[in-house]
């Protein structure tokens, strides 16, 4: 055993990726596995070994989440429960596998009783909401065996961005807490802008909440020490980004910026939190050079050769500055902390917020006599 199963809480720019890739290259002898939700995230851990090491190392397999599922949890043991050729995965974003709906209009589902229809479509792609739930199937039916494999294949789990994960992916990180492998998460509650699946098994973990559940629901014999101190430290977002983002979440620990001196030099003359009027975009564009974020890709941006994001999609990165699109709520909580936020809105202002290492701006058209907290005019 290479030492206690771990859940780390860590902050926004704080170093998660780089702080699993110098696990995992501590390891020579053992096989090491990093999995994460994102394909995205994938590229940045592979990326981070070659800035870190000038390779991966052979021992260290790197895979999303959702493809390990399919290759080591469902085809190497489907046959105990069906036939066909899985044909990879389809990405859904409600419900899946629908029969249409009851006469009173309400919508009807295919269950266990028709396994195909009710875990896969026509193309025998399996739904990303029941994958697990598949997995955790096959697992059942035969006697524990693809946990077995896993832990035998991987002595060392690694997990990034550990707050995607959701309902019964929760099931599979627990029956991995109690095998022999030792296994390392690394996430950020604040930042669910994407959750693996919208299940409701374990509904009330789904934003945020997976200290609580180490805490509420690991059998008592399965430990897992949650480490909230570690990572708290941002090497990206100064001090004054640090603050207000730290403002979203205030039941969390805050984060603080580093003191690196090269994090921090030099700090150009435009650090800070700004607001800045639609009539003066153009100029703001033009002479800070921000990138855009927005809510979706619909949302009418400034005409510019930048680069625009939605706020989604912009998780995992980092600039020096960003000039934020907000949504009513955002910027309602902007101008009082007080003021209600949706969990979903609440992480995408976070991580708006977080992209930035100098400079915040915000879209708004602010009143003669109106004041944002922390925010200064660009005039």
């Amino acid at each position: 055993m290479m030492g206690p199963n771990k859940l780390i809480i860590a902050a926004a720019g704080s170093g998660k990726t780089t702080y699993l890739v110098r696990q995992a290259l501590a390891v020579e002898e053992k096989r090491v596995l990093i999995t994460t939700y994102t394909e995205s995230n994938e590229e940045e851990i592979r990326r981070k070994f070659f800035e870190i090491h000038g390779s991966v190392p052979a021992n260290v397999h790197i895979q999303t989440w959702f493809s390990l599922l399919i290759e080591h949890g469902v085809k190497p043991f489907q046959g105990k429960l069906f036939d066909w050729e899985v044909a990879g995965m389809l990405l859904v974003s409600e419900k899946s596998g629908s029969r249409g709906r009851d006469r009173q209009g309400r919508p009807m589902y295919w269950g266990e009783e028709d396994f195909q229809r009710c875990y896969f479509d026509r193309r025998n792609r399996v739904y990303s909401d029941k994958l697990a739930r598949l997995v955790m199937r096959c697992n059942e039916a035969a006697d524990g065996a693809v946990i077995e494999r896993l832990s035998r294949i991987f002595p060392l789990i690694l997990v990034d961005e550990v707050q995607d994960l959701a309902g019964h992916d929760l099931d599979i990180l627990t029956a991995l807490f109690r095998s022999p492998s030792n296994v390392v998460m690394v996430g950020d509650p604040r930042q669910v802008t994407y959750v693996t699946h919208l299940e409701t098994r374990l509904k009330k973990y789904r934003d945020g909440g997976i200290a609580d559940f180490v805490r509420a629901e690991l059998p008592r014999k399965v430990t897992c020490d949650i480490d909230v101190a570690s990572l708290m430290t941002s090497h990206r977002n100064s001090t004054a980004i640090c603050e207000l983002s730290s403002k979203l979440y205030p039941k969390l620990a805050a984060a603080t910026a580093c003191k690196c001196a090269e994090c921090r030099q030099p700090v150009p003359d435009d650090a800070g939190l700004f607001i800045v009027q639609r009539r003066d975009l153009p100029r703001y564009i033009e002479t800070r050079r921000p990138v855009q974020l927005r809510w979706s890709s619909s949302v009418k941006i400034a005409p510019a050769d930048l680069p625009a994001l939605t706020f989604g999609r912009s998780k995992g990165l980092g600039f020096d500055r960003v000039i934020v699109y907000p949504t009513k709520e955002m910027m309602d909580w902007l101008k009082n902390s007080q003021s209600a936020l949706k969990a979903e809105t609440r992480a995408k202002l976070y991580v708006a917020l977080t992209r930035a290492r100098h400079s915040v701006a915000v879209v708004y058209d602010i009143a003669h006599d109106e004041i944002v907290p922390g925010f200064t005019l660009f005039e």
